[in-house]
């Protein structure tokens, strides 16, 4: 049933992504939506597939059960006995306390029994937040050939951003001689992007030091990484040169599904040589009318299209109303737009209706022509005919046109 792996990849993917706000107030970060068909754990998923690693751990832990049921069996990812093993792994009662998981660090060391099963000899971590094609099997090729102890998956980022990430500082080999996790002046723009590769021996190791500090977050960056490190062990970095967004906000979620419609961008997913697999919706064909005007956009399987869309992401099941108009948003599945409505730089959940007339994201370049403040609508919001609401709001619960109080202003 665990026959041996050379590779066994741990996905973290229990995040609550709290600056994600309302999105995730009902789904982990890994399960939210993405490019019209997709959710953002396909992505590390479906890089594992294409690189030839089949036996899987994913770590839940926040809102878990929408992406069980997601995942499944692991059967649209070429994952299901006996092509692959995947496994939901939530925290669980170990000895006499039960806890959820305090870290990184901690998630893997309480899962280590499930990793030995394998008796691998490398293990991948990865985040179940990122949205990028990678072919891993090449990091651990390089692994192998620096006869690290770990690897760390790196990417060059603007310096003004560095400190959003742990910073990675090596020679021209590649050795790290030095981590700062999220450092208030970082040394170099090369961060990290949260995939790493252990020897599994070495890892096992430090896990269990690790968790015998009382001192300890219990994180790879804050706390095993600068052990390794401060006891000699050969970490090197892999530089990485593709599309890569981390989607920790509403700016990065919303950035990241507009670069799908930019040219220039890097991020095909038309490849059939590298295919992001996805549960796909089951809607009819989407329709448009004669009348409506689609430019430069995503129209998804159930969609209807009466208004004007432009720069924008449409989900299965979408219903766009004659004389609606929705430029550079995000609409989740089954969202209603009613006639003559208008949406502008935002991100609408799922099943929401919008009103006749409403202006959703009015003003968006208020405070800075070259950054919009993206509106975002909650799951099932309904928001009332001609209610206005200025951009940057999150909204999370209904909004009814009252003649006393048309407008909706940010506070």
């Amino acid at each position: 049933m665990y026959p041996k792996q050379k590779v066994v990849a741990m996905l973290l993917a229990g995040g609550q992504g709290s600056r994600l706000g309302v999105l995730t107030n009902k789904v982990a970060k890994p399960a939210i939506p993405y490019g019209g068909q997709y959710r953002i754990i396909d992505f590390p998923l479906s890089n594992c597939v294409n690189s030839g690693i089949n036996a899987i751990g994913i770590l839940t832990q926040y809102q878990p059960l929408l992406l069980n049921d997601y995942i499944g069996n692991g059967e649209i990812w070429k994952l299901n006995y006996p092509n692959g093993h995947i496994q939901i792994l939530p925290p669980f009662q170990r000895e006499s306390d039960a806890d959820w998981y305090k870290g990184t660090a901690d998630a893997i060391f309480q899962n280590i029994d499930y990793i030995q099963k394998y008796d691998p000899e490398y293990v991948i971590i990865l985040s179940g937040d990122h949205i990028y094609k990678m072919d891993y099997s090449k990091m651990i090729e390089f692994h192998e050939k620096k006869k690290a102890d770990c690897t760390i998956a790196a990417i060059n980022v603007p310096i003004e951003q560095a400190k959003r990430f742990g910073i990675i500082n090596s020679d021209k080999d590649g050795k790290i001689y030095e981590f700062q996790e999220k450092p208030e002046f970082p040394k170099s723009n090369k961060a990290s992007m949260g995939i790493y590769v252990f020897s599994w021996d070495k890892l096992k190791k430090y896990l269990k030091e690790d968790e015998l500090d009382p001192k300890s977050s219990k994180d790879f960056g804050k706390n095993v990484l600068p052990m390794m490190l401060a006891k000699n062990e050969k970490l090197y970095s892999y530089d990485f040169y593709g599309y890569w967004k981390d989607i920790g906000t509403i700016d990065s979620l919303w950035e990241s599904n507009m670069d799908l419609l930019d040219s220039k961008i890097d991020l095909n997913l038309n490849d059939d040589n590298w295919k992001i697999y996805s549960r796909l919706y089951n809607f009819s064909p989407y329709y448009i009318t004669d009348e409506a005007k689609v430019n430069n956009s995503v129209i998804s399987n159930g969609c209807h299209v009466y208004g004007e869309i432009k720069n924008s992401i449409l989900f299965p099941g979408v219903y766009v109303a004659e004389g609606a108009k929705i430029d550079h948003s995000v609409i989740m599945p089954e969202t209603i737009v009613k006639e003559d409505a208008v949406i502008n730089y935002s991100v609408i959940s799922q099943k929401v209706k919008i009103g006749k007339g409403a202006k959703i994201g009015e003003e968006s370049f208020l405070n800075d022509k070259n950054n919009p403040q993206i509106t975002v609508i909650g799951d099932d919001v309904t928001i009332g005919d001609k209610v206005k609401i200025k951009a940057g709001l999150m909204i999370e619960n209904d909004i009814i046109l009252r003649q006393e109080k048309k407008e909706i202003e940010k506070t």
